[in-house]
């Protein structure tokens, strides 16, 4: 999906084929993923962050500081649904000819349709409640179901893991929030000529950033692009080697395999992974599909998997056979539906009927709906289980008995029950703050007012430069002694010194060295 958009934006900035950039971009991921695994997809994800967000603090600061303020912004909004759909028409013309390329439901101008009092500044939004929606259920899908997620889990220390997923994610959400409330409110406030499709298809920030930085915001963005796609390309990368390598090669294959065996058959897995890839965002792009379609489908795809895999995890009685039938069910009833509410709705099934909020909400709502109603029963009526999950380290094999990195604390039953704990209540807290209670507090101002949302602008900057030095500095704080050590050993290499070797030890060596010169 981001490499879809990825494609797109190249296309757009440097004239680069889409579909030969996405055959390109993968390659990128490839070389330093097949060669340095894990470890180095941890790196180099450290590396790529902070330059995004970089960028990002860039960004913010460019439109509310050096080129306008949130009081200009503010004006420029409340023009831009000001105006009739003639004065639409005359702003959206050919200056030579003065024929006019207007049309209301392409670009944005005049009140917009659902929205309180037809604006851009406010919450009560009819799309924006089934976008959110939508959005919801596509990312806790990506969360469940992405192996990525459970991957850097399991390879974290228990404590490190509850307060990195906890900061990690309120760092990701100042991505969307500070970028949309910066070039997103710019773009639609300077009514610059972005069609809907090319919305969509992740336009907008490269069209704003050129605007008001020329080609130096074009080489900002598509630094920001490339960081991002070879980050998620490298970590889904490993994901699927490690499933390929782990789960279906050592079990089935070969279950003697040593580490030597499935280091090799995740690297060729990477690769063909890569190259599926770049293949697959051919694919899409000739059936027409964009970034944000395929955002909206994704909860209908995976949205089925969230509440099986919920209570796998922390319900003794669920069914595993259960879960399969109801992540399957789900997905079958979830296209079905969304088949329908096209037919329904808009009256045939094409791709932009299929795309339209209403029936993907549809399709995404009963993804995760049914499916968590389907384990129920089955586990409830069916087959009823009483899984011990003490037993689940018990069925746990590792490779060559490599138990490198896992402390005794780490597997201390106590402390694992103390993460679990601090994990839950803040996540149970922030998930109810985020997705209800802000949004609610939002519902009494209406429309904004100047000075709301100026405190909307603030709220958006410090959460952006928040999580900038979060993502930052506290990676390098959090391992100071394993950064330190690894320095240790580049300097060991480099002075040739053993790294046994104490440096009071050389020292002493240097001088009774000199001393015996001198003698």
């Amino acid at each position: 999906m981001l490499l879809l958009g990825g494609a797109a934006t190249v296309e757009a900035l440097t004239g680069v084929d889409r579909r030969l950039a996405s055959f390109l971009i993968p390659w990128g991921v490839i070389l330093y993923t097949a060669a340095g695994g894990l470890k180095a997809t941890f790196i180099a994800s450290y590396i790529h962050t902070t330059i995004i967000f970089a960028v990002l603090i860039t960004m913010i600061l460019v439109v509310y500081i050096k080129v306008y303020s949130s009081d200009q912004i503010f004006s420029f909004l409340s023009h831009t649904v000001s105006y009739t759909e003639d004065e639409c028409a005359a702003i959206y013309s050919d200056p030579d000819t003065g024929v006019s390329f207007y049309d209301s439901s392409t670009y944005a101008c005049g009140p917009v349709p659902g929205n309180f009092e037809g604006s851009y500044l406010t919450m009560l939004s009819s799309d924006g409640l089934m976008f959110g929606i939508i959005n919801i259920v596509g990312n806790f899908g990506t969360v469940f179901v992405d192996q990525s997620y459970w991957q850097s889990a399991i390879a974290a220390r228990p404590s490190s893991a509850a307060r990195g997923y906890l900061l990690g994610g309120l760092c990701w959400f100042a991505i969307p929030f500070s970028l949309a409330t910066s070039l997103g409110l710019t773009s639609t406030a300077l009514m610059l000529p972005i069609t809907s499709s090319e919305a969509g298809a992740g336009l907008v920030p490269p069209a704003v950033a050129t605007e008001l930085l020329g080609e130096a915001g074009s080489i900002l963005i598509l630094t920001m692009l490339f960081m991002a796609i070879v980050s998620t390309g490298s970590a889904e990368s490993i994901a699927v080697s490690s499933l390929v390598a782990y789960d279906i090669y050592r079990p089935y294959i070969n279950p003697e395999a040593d580490g030597n065996q499935i280091l090799f058959v995740s690297r060729i897995v990477i690769v063909g992974f890569g190259l599926f890839m770049g293949a697959f965002s051919i694919v899409l792009d000739i059936l027409g599909l964009n970034l944000g379609w395929v955002y909206l489908f994704m909860g209908v795809v995976i949205g089925s998997a969230v509440i099986p895999l919920w209570n796998l995890m922390t319900w003794k009685k669920a069914s595993g056979t259960g879960a399969v039938i109801a992540a399957w069910g789900g997905l079958a009833l979830a296209l079905i539906g969304w088949l329908l509410a096209a037919v329904i709705q808009e009256g045939s099934i094409t791709i932009d009927n299929l795309g339209v909020n209403e029936v993907m909400l549809s399709g995404n709502l009963i993804a995760i709906l049914s499916s968590g109603l389907i384990h129920y029963v089955y586990s409830v009526f069916i087959d009823p289980q009483d899984y011990d999950f003490s037993e689940l380290d018990k069925n746990i094999t590792l490779v060559e008995n490599d138990t490198s990195g896992l402390e005794p604390e780490q597997q201390d039953p106590v402390e694992l029950e103390k993460a679990y704990k601090w994990i839950t209540r803040r996540g149970y807290v922030l998930t109810i703050v985020l997705i209800f209670v802000w949004p609610l507090l939002s519902i009494p101002a209406g429309k904004f007012s100047e000075s709301y949302f100026a405190f909307w602008v603030l709220v958006a900057i410090v959460w952006g430069f928040g999580a900038a030095v979060i993502i930052t500095v506290l990676p390098l704080v959090d391992d100071q002694e394993a950064i330190l050590k690894v320095l240790g050993g580049m300097m060991n290499w480099m002075l040739c010194r053993s790294p046994d070797t104490p440096m009071e030890y050389e020292e002493d060596a240097k001088s009774t060295e000199m001393v015996g010169k001198a003698d």
